[in-house]
């Protein structure tokens, strides 16, 4: 077993649980402020703390990690939904007019990194966690659809796919049927890169105001909220910075100890 891999699952099965468990249950309710409790230290009603507004700051971070958590999940999910049948559609299709054209819309797409996304869905429909989603989601697409393609062209001049369409299986099935299985190491791999790239477009998304809008808390929220006292009230930031880092570290951890478990070249290699 990889340290790495043990490590980074450690980390995100952490942020995760918290993340759960706020669905359920928090110790405080973070819609409902207390300016006479403000800027509490730590003590034993309140394990961290209160911010600004008098809310606990561990409540703050379980419901920031659920937002996150879930605004990154959906976003990947777009990601591959729609980004891994182009991929495939472009590699059985190679060299064509429609591999040229779905290549051509990805590098489109990557013309516009995903704040600037957000920033035209957000002139239109106004800032929300929704539109956060959507504009990461859409930078996903492309990235999934590279990695599917990249993976399933050497798989197309393989002997078992010749005998598959001499069988008369086509392009779909096939793609279907033995590409998508043997490029599934790689599109997990992928996913919990761009999981962790999601946390933190998610929160810088939220920083500029584009994201989650109060009273929905957010890691990033908190980060621009507590900028005014960063002198004064250092923990404000310090907390949901550590929260970002440690959350982003342990999926790509992660991320790396399943590439190397994964990889076959690297386990023939005995790393």
């Amino acid at each position: 077993m990889r340290v790495s891999l043990v490590i980074g699952a450690m980390l995100s099965a952490v942020f995760v649980s918290l993340a759960a468990v706020s669905l359920l249950w928090l110790p405080y309710d973070i819609t409902v402020l207390d300016i006479a409790g403000r800027l509490h230290p730590p003590s034993a009603s309140h394990w961290l703390g209160t911010d600004h507004f008098g809310r606990d700051m561990v409540a703050m971070l379980m419901a920031g990690a659920r937002t996150s958590i879930a605004v990154a999940l959906v976003a990947v999910g777009i990601g591959i939904v729609f980004g891994v049948p182009l991929g495939l559609v472009a590699a059985a299709y190679r060299g064509t007019w429609l591999d040229e054209a779905i290549m051509r819309g990805n590098d489109l797409v990557f013309a516009f990194p995903s704040l600037v996304i957000a920033i035209l869905i957000t002139a239109v429909f106004g800032a929300s966690a929704v539109n956060a989603i959507l504009a990461i989601g859409i930078f996903n697409i492309p990235v999934f659809a590279r990695v599917a393609r990249g993976g399933a062209l050497p798989l197309w001049t393989l002997d078992y796919i010749l005998a598959a369409r001499v069988a008369g299986k086509g392009r779909a099935r096939i793609s279907a049927e033995h590409i998508l299985p043997n490029i599934a190491n790689l599109l997990i791999v992928q996913g919990t890169i761009q999981f962790s790239l999601g946390i933190l477009a998610e929160a810088a998304l939220s920083y500029v105001g584009l994201g989650a809008q109060p009273p929905m808390a957010s890691w990033g929220r908190m980060l621009a909220d507590a900028q005014t006292m960063i002198y004064t009230e250092p923990q404000l930031a310090i907390l949901p910075g550590m929260a970002i880092v440690l959350m982003v570290l342990g999926l790509n951890l992660m991320g790396d100890g399943l590439r190397d478990a994964l990889d076959p070249r690297l386990r023939k290699a005995g790393m």
